[in-house]
């Protein structure tokens, strides 16, 4: 059985810097961390290699050349190997160019059974790279999902819905993304972090995955940020100070019943 997790680097501050000219993310900076969520992709695929005999798991992820950290950092908490997606041709790309190119590095992987990532990622906030990498793909792929159980032919996932839960089974390839309610997340381990030193990370950019760098990064993207900008924070504070009378009580009734809070 062979399971693919992506991981993504994001930064490990509420300080994300854009680019205000292009729209996109500055990523060059050294506080970056793994998306949690993507953490929690990650505990579960080591939990169902550690439940077989037979599961192989590879990471990938799509950044820099330092995006190899967080490679390095999944082998250490249990995966046998990662692939990076790395080139300035994909600098920019929306979700539907990082889900095609997902889906290629994906291909590269090898015959991959069970693909699982995080529900979305802390920066962008979108939660559709997940269906994209699905839709290329041409497998299923199942949402907010909270727990997985792999059987030989076929997975059964609990998601969680509006009004509670479903369970549904897919058959193999099929892909899913989890939320923070399927586990807790994992830790390395000193025998993993000796092995991420050893296993060397495959690196591909758009030409080694067969993708023509015009259908990724800027070029590539049919969605832009149109503006951006931090918001402002303003609140206008009306002081009713008690005089013994009722006046200050019926101009706040007067408040609230304009403002249709009553």
């Amino acid at each position: 059985m062979h399971i693919v997790v992506f991981v993504k680097q994001v930064p490990g501050t509420d300080n994300v810097k854009m680019d205000p000219e292009t729209g996109v993310m500055i990523r060059t900076g050294k506080d970056v961390i793994i998306n949690p969520l993507d953490e929690n992709a990650l505990t579960e695929a080591i939990k169902i290699k550690n439940s077989r005999s037979d599961v192989k798991v590879t990471a990938i992820s799509m950044g820099p050349p330092s995006a190899e950290r967080a490679l390095k950092e999944a082998i250490a908490m249990g995966a046998d190997a990662g692939i990076l997606v790395s080139g300035r041709e994909f600098a920019g790309s929306d979700t539907i160019a990082t889900g095609k190119a997902l889906a290629a590095a994906v291909r590269k992987a090898g015959d991959v059974d069970l693909i699982i990532c995080g529900e979305r990622a802390t920066d962008g906030e979108t939660g559709q790279t997940a269906v994209m990498v699905a839709n290329y793909l041409g497998i299923p792929g199942e949402t907010y999902v909270s727990s997985i159980e792999v059987k030989d032919s076929s997975v059964i996932v609990k998601r969680t819905v509006e009004r509670g839960f479903e369970r549904v089974e897919i058959a193999y390839p099929v892909l899913v993304s989890v939320n923070k309610d399927i586990n807790e997340i994992g830790m390395p381990t000193l025998k993993g972090k000796l092995k991420a030193k050893t296993v060397p990370i495959a690196s591909y950019d758009a030409s080694g995955l067969g993708i023509d760098s015009t259908e990724v990064g800027l070029n590539g993207s049919p969605t832009r940020v149109v503006k951006v900008f931090s918001p402002k924070l303003s609140r206008d504070t009306i002081m009713k100070r008690a005089d013994g009378t009722t006046q200050p009580v019926e101009e706040l009734m007067s408040f609230l019943i304009s403002k249709e809070c009553i």
